[in-house]
């Protein structure tokens, strides 16, 4: 029992140096793949919630188109994720007949 004290200290630091760094190593994989995976006209979202299609990509940038005509230039790490379209893994809201938030025509609900 004498050495409880120290195998605490060891569980300690595992605990905040070891699994956060684990982590951290796994979001810049992460990252890093997603910067990869970036093509012209793959439609994300960046980091302030802006929607955009990639209309050009640099070694540091990447441009995104916003409004047809109306090209924003936005450095690499802003880009968040890659938008899926509404229903493409089967989840509901898309505008398909049946969905959600649809009402009847005849206006019952």
């Amino acid at each position: 029992m004498e050495y409880f004290p120290l195998i605490m200290l060891a569980l300690l630091a595992v605990l905040l140096f070891v699994l956060p760094a684990r982590q951290r190593k796994t979001m810049q994989a992460r990252a890093q793949q997603l910067q990869e995976s970036l093509t012209i006209g793959t439609p994300v979202t960046t980091t302030s919630g802006l929607h955009g299609t990639v209309a050009a990509l640099a070694e540091s940038t990447v441009d995104l188109e916003i409004s047809p005509g109306v090209v924003v230039t936005f450095a690499r790490p802003a880009i968040l994720e890659i938008r899926r379209p509404a229903g493409a893994d089967g989840t509901p809201g898309t505008d398909a007949p049946g969905s959600a938030g649809e009402r009847p025509a005849d206006g019952t609900v």
